[in-house]
């Protein structure tokens, strides 16, 4: 790889002026005023966003555990790992072990944080911090109010042909089968 002659200092942009424009139950929105590196006035939308938390599940067997859910943005039922909002000032790890067990009814004996992502940078500040959970007990579901899913039950290998051939689409659960089946020597 060549490298690059440019400092980051010569890619910043500074913020002159913001705006909240709109105040939601999951995110806000935010208008910035910037001066670009080569002294432009521009504005920057902002989606503010408290950040989540994604968990695989998976079991000694070598199974994971991913959930169906309606996703209203594209009109259609969507494969994902359990994955939630945190809360303001919330710990991601309280998270993950709560969306785990609300979503699936499993509870995991070890959780390993195997990093995060910034799931659409160009506009968006969520941070999704993405975790294994190891050491399996069931129990019982018990979705948000309003929150309509299905757990489905696979051999990590079948999830990661899945990924693989387009059938899973969603980023933070590419992310972790990816990592997990690393992790876990696939």
């Amino acid at each position: 790889m060549g490298k690059i002659n440019c400092s980051d200092d010569m890619l910043f942009e500074k913020t002159v002026d913001s705006k909240t424009v709109f105040e939601g139950k999951v995110f806000d929105v935010e208008i910035k005023k910037i001066i670009t590196p080569e002294g432009r006035e521009s504005y920057r939308e902002i989606v503010k966003h408290h950040g989540g938390a994604c968990i695989l599940p998976v079991d000694n067997e070598g199974n994971c555990y991913l959930v169906k859910q309606f996703r209203s943005p594209f009109e259609k039922v969507m494969l994902e790992a359990p994955a939630g909002k945190i809360e303001e000032g919330e710990d991601p790890l309280c998270c993950a072990s709560r969306e785990i067990t609300e979503e699936t009814g499993l509870t995991a004996g070890n959780i390993e944080c195997v990093g995060a992502i910034t799931a659409t940078p160009g506009y968006c500040s969520e941070v999704i911090t993405l975790y294994i959970g190891t050491e399996l007990d069931s129990g019982n579901a018990n979705p948000d109010q309003n929150e309509y899913i299905a757990t489905v039950k696979m051999p990590l290998s079948e999830a990661l042909k899945m990924a693989d051939n387009g059938e899973i689409e969603d980023s933070k659960t590419l992310v972790l089968l990816y990592k997990a089946s690393r992790r876990l020597g696939l």
